[in-house]
This record gives structure tokens, sequence and C-alpha cells, in this order.
């Protein structure tokens, strides 16, 4: 979900003209904060949450790219 938000909106500055170094820049600084929000808070709170089936999820489910197949549990 994070990952195709940045690249549309990316996208969107790319074929509007408005892409710049400051704005990629922040781009970059956002991305970063994101990611580490994930894996420092949400990720530990889902392990939590939800135990071995978070585990097992994550064993079979990247991080950042998305699957080409479907998981079959």
């Amino acid at each position: 979900m994070y990952l195709g938000f940045f690249l549309g909106w990316t996208g969107l500055w790319v074929l509007f003209g408005r892409a710049n170094p400051t704005v990629i820049a922040i781009a970059c600084v956002v991305v970063l904060a994101v990611a580490l929000f994930v894996m420092f808070y949400e990720e530990p709170t889902l392990r939590k949450m939800f135990g071995a089936d978070y585990k097992e999820y994550c064993r079979n489910v990247h991080r950042w790219i998305p699957r080409l197949h479907p998981w079959h549990n």
C-alpha cells in the first residue's frame, strides 16, 4: 500500500512536470519515515496482536515487494 502510494505520486509529479530536487528529497524523507514507522512500530504491534499467525504471514509475504502469485495458507 505504501509503495503503491509513493509510486503513484511520483508518477503524477513526473506527468505534470512538478518533480524537482526539493520535492524528491522531501518525498525520500517521508518514505524513510514511513519505512521506519512500519519496521519499529507497526510490525512489532502486529506481532504482539497476532503472534504465530503474523510470523507465518511475514515468512510468506515480503515487506515492500508485492507477491506475484497467491499465497495458499
